[in-house]
């Protein structure tokens, strides 16, 4: 971490007003009060002006807030440490009693720093418009309200794949595959691997069997009828698609950096903990 920077950001979970109780008492644990900013996840991007002289922000949510904090954070490179307040917190570093008695060694010693495979997915509108959006979990392109499957002719790498009638599909990172993908039949993925997991949502007469990608490999979904479908990215930017519309998804030119002081094998140890399995 760059010690130049001066400032340390903090961004708290506003539906939990103990976030914010927490995270003022850790910035002052690292005599941050003047040189820090606070933000909820919601307005986390109200502060993108202060990126460039940010060392590191400190999240007390769960992995939403996460999920918010790192479009910001990725594209200035600032690292990540994270408190648990949420209910999995598969990406979640540190408990609430560890907090403060430890974030002092994450922000001032020398803590791993550990790298996520985030994805790009650009939207061609049937006028030719596009635009680009970056996610660390996953981007799921999913039928409306109405209950009429979407077909959606998938691609990879050009080659066609197959045309999936489902209620949608997830194109996932390995960070994401214990979250929606994990939910409609994907596996999991350690969250170092570069892959991308590729699964339809509820496939009626198609092809259903998840699919395990390259981190190279280039994904593309057309809608091909009139069923109104939806696009969103980590669960939070949502986008209408339309027949015509085209999703190209590959690999982001940027990462995702969580401070970590375990080691890798800690994502085994408490897996079936997070996901909430009782080991007998």
């Amino acid at each position: 971490m760059r010690e130049d920077k001066p400032l340390i950001g903090l961004v708290h979970n506003a539906l939990v007003p103990e976030a914010l109780v927490l995270g003022k008492r850790l910035l002052s644990v690292l005599g941050a009060k003047k040189s820090s900013w606070v933000a909820t996840a919601e307005d986390v991007d109200s502060n993108a002006d202060k990126m460039d002289d940010t060392r590191v922000i400190v999240t007390v949510g769960g992995d939403g807030t996460i999920l918010r904090t790192v479009r910001l954070a990725a594209p200035k490179g600032v690292p990540i440490v994270s408190v648990n307040m949420g209910r999995v917190g598969f990406m979640t570093e540190l408990s609430t009693e560890q907090a403060e008695p430890q974030i002092r060694e994450y922000v001032f010693g020398s803590p791993q720093v550990e790298e996520r495979m985030m994805l790009t997915a650009t939207r061609v509108s049937g006028s030719g418009e596009t635009n680009d959006v970056h996610a660390l979990n996953d981007v799921v392109v999913s039928r409306g309200q109405m209950a009429r499957l979407l077909q959606v002719e998938t691609f990879i790498d050009g080659a066609q794949l197959t045309t999936y009638r489902a209620d949608g599909v997830v194109v996932a990172t390995a960070t994401g595959s214990t979250g929606y993908a994990l939910s409609v039949g994907g596996p999991v993925l350690h969250p170092r691997s570069k892959e991308t997991v590729l699964v339809p949502i509820a496939g009626h007469m198609c092809l259903q069997t998840p699919l395990v990608l390259t981190e190279e490999s280039v994904v593309e979904l057309h809608i091909t009828n009139d069923a109104r479908g939806f696009m969103s990215v980590d669960g939070f930017i949502a986008q209408d698609l339309r027949l015509g519309d085209r999703i190209r998804i590959k690999r982001s030119p940027y990462v995702g950096r969580l401070l970590r002081m375990r080691g890798p094998e800690s994502f085994y140890t408490t897996l079936t903990q997070r996901l909430g399995v009782v080991d007998r």
